[in-house]
């Protein structure tokens, strides 16, 4: 017992429970986004291309997926944000998708099929997934509208991770 109930103690050197490290690290970490604009297909999912790293700790992230590195197997939590740009008042479907080894495992919509006068819409999604070694998460995004595109810009097209401290 260190000091008494409502007394600051100040530690130099490290916390441990029982010879363990208290505490950790949310690592690996990253967060990506589109530099550029990607124009899409309408009515085709199509992967979400990522341009530029803002941060990825463990070298983790490549080729528009996050891959979980050798001994890094545990719960993770993942955001992702899709910003379309479309002919005012023809999007009628904009689906995003997080898949784990390409199958969808969350998604979110919005769906202006009918009203018909959807004009660019973004969305959020946020999960938190258990991962092995290897196991591999991508964004993927569906779009019915007129010359579909996907805005640029770390605000509006991003795709964010780290694995929770356990």
């Amino acid at each position: 017992t260190i000091g008494a109930s409502g007394d600051t103690t100040n530690i130099i050197g490290t916390l441990q429970n029982n010879g363990a490290a208290v505490g950790g690290t949310n690592t690996p970490a990253f967060k990506v986004y589109a530099n550029s604009a990607q124009s899409l297909s309408s009515g085709v999912t199509a992967t979400v291309v990522f341009g530029a790293e803002s941060y990825d700790t463990d070298n983790a992230f490549a080729s528009n997926k996050f891959t979980v590195p050798s001994g890094k197997a545990g719960k993770y939590t993942f955001t992702s944000s899709f910003y379309s740009a479309v002919n005012n008042g023809t999007l009628s479907e904009l689906l995003l998708f997080i898949t784990k080894n390409g199958s969808s495992v969350a998604e979110t919509a919005v769906d202006f099929r009918n009203n018909n006068d959807g004009s660019d819409n973004g969305i959020v999604l946020t999960t938190s997934l258990d991962l092995a070694v290897s196991d591999y998460i991508e964004t993927k995004v569906y779009i019915v509208a007129t010359s579909p595109a996907g805005r640029s810009g770390e605000n509006y097209i991003y795709f964010t991770g780290h694995k929770l401290i356990t």
